[in-house]
């Protein structure tokens, strides 16, 4: 007969907590994009549309690999994965520091960067999701916290750096905050409860034979094949099409608009501030009242803010439009791990989520270079942010056809 007895410190926490560094760190760094974005054009004199290209690039590779990294961390787990990957990221970042040539910029950090943030994610959701059932939203929400809060710190402390010490000598810097904490961490990662000799935290598991009850579901056949994993995917297109346009471009719309630089990096840091609440909130209300009809909420609060941005020229209404999007946009991110979980399972949540991210990544990638270019023709972000508002009304109305499948 086998004994079950749960420890006195779940470990499921602990991968929470770890998970939640990372995030911080990698999603912070990835954050100070846009505060950068000036220090680089005005030293190179490159277009908007050659520098958020590279973000573009950067954010389309990312979702790539991130199919590739959730299918490694589902069969090897996400210890290796965020170290080779933490490393990487952090080489990407001291590369920055050296930059001189348009090419280098889509090397360094389209691709090393892409690279190396592609595993964040996908592998750090991924395991949440396994190790959590019914805690699964709020724990997926605190885990994104950690973004909110580097979206929150990165910024100003890029912005401060930058002012202080230049643009390379900043790079130097977060590139040494990657290295020490993501790599660090990483260490205490573990691919599910049955790792560590665990159960998830549901109550009723009861025997061993029942640790495998919260890793089951639909294979990546089978899910490809349901009406749903294509609804997720085209409403994560348009969701990171708009959230990406936003977070590279909003800086210098801001300091098109005249204001300084520390106000418009402020601006994101708002963003970051309020996402964190967002990720708490809605990953409460996800467990309460259900994942989709939390989408739903956020989709009509994304609509606010994006409808907002279209009149905001003082930078009083850019901060109102931050709190709202940045609540909005935590909210999205804290569910979405949850919801394909619902949907299809956790046996092959790793790959199923890496495809739907890279969904996400192939919008985001064409939303933020279509607006710098677009800024480079017209010398405004005026057709950009509406075409931002179109696709969050048609993500909207495909978010209320969302259905759940046959249950597995």
């Amino acid at each position: 007969m086998i004994i079950n007895r749960r420890p006195r410190l779940f470990y499921g926490y602990i991968i929470v907590i770890v998970s939640f560094i990372i995030m911080a760190a990698s999603h912070g760094a990835i954050s100070t994009f846009g505060v950068f974005f000036n220090p680089l054009s005005t030293e190179f004199g490159w277009t908007r549309a050659t520098i958020s290209g590279a973000a573009s690039l950067c954010f389309f590779l990312m979702g790539l690999f991130g199919i590739i990294m959730g299918k490694l961390t589902d069969k090897f787990g996400p210890r290796i994965i965020m170290t080779i990957c933490g490393s990487v990221l952090g080489l990407g970042f001291l590369l920055m520091s050296q930059l001189n040539t348009a090419w280098q910029l889509y090397l360094f950090y389209s691709l090393i960067v892409g690279f190396g943030v592609s595993s964040v994610d996908v592998s750090l959701l991924s395991t949440t999701a396994r190790w959590f059932v019914k805690k699964r939203g709020i724990m997926s929400g605190l885990v994104k916290v950690g973004t909110g809060t580097g979206m929150l710190v990165m910024p100003i402390l890029a912005n401060w750096l930058i002012s202080k010490y230049g643009w390379r000598q900043s790079y130097i810097v977060i590139a040494i905050i990657i290295l020490i904490i993501v790599v660090a961490a990483a260490q205490l990662l573990r691919r599910d409860p049955s790792k560590t000799h665990q159960l998830s935290e549901v109550k009723e598991l009861k025997t061993a034979d029942t640790t495998n009850s919260a890793i089951k579901g639909l294979s990546l056949q089978e899910s490809i094949h349901t009406r749903p994993f294509w609804i997720i995917c085209a409403i994560y297109f348009l969701l990171l099409f708009s959230a990406q346009t936003v977070m590279i471009h909003i800086n210098p719309y801001a300091i098109d608009l005249g204001f300084s630089e520390a106000n418009a990096a402020n601006i994101l840091s708002i963003i970051g501030g309020a996402s964190i609440f967002g990720r708490l909130a809605m990953g409460i209300t996800g467990d309460r009242i259900g994942n989709k009809l939390s989408i739903n909420i956020c989709f009509c609060i994304l609509l606010l803010a994006i409808s907002w941005l279209q009149f905001s020229q003082e930078l009083w209404m850019l901060y109102i439009f931050a709190i709202i999007y940045g609540f909005a946009h935590g909210g999205f991110f804290a569910l979405i791990s949850p919801t394909v979980a619902d949907l299809f399972g956790t046996v092959s949540h790793g790959v199923i989520f890496g495809i739907i991210i890279f969904s996400g990544t192939v919008g985001g990638s064409i939303g933020s270079f279509l607006a710098g270019y677009m800024f480079d023709i017209t010398n405004n972000y005026q057709i950009p942010f509406l075409i931002c508002l179109g696709a969050v009304i048609t993500g909207l109305t495909l978010s209320f056809l969302l259905k759940p499948i046959n249950k597995y």
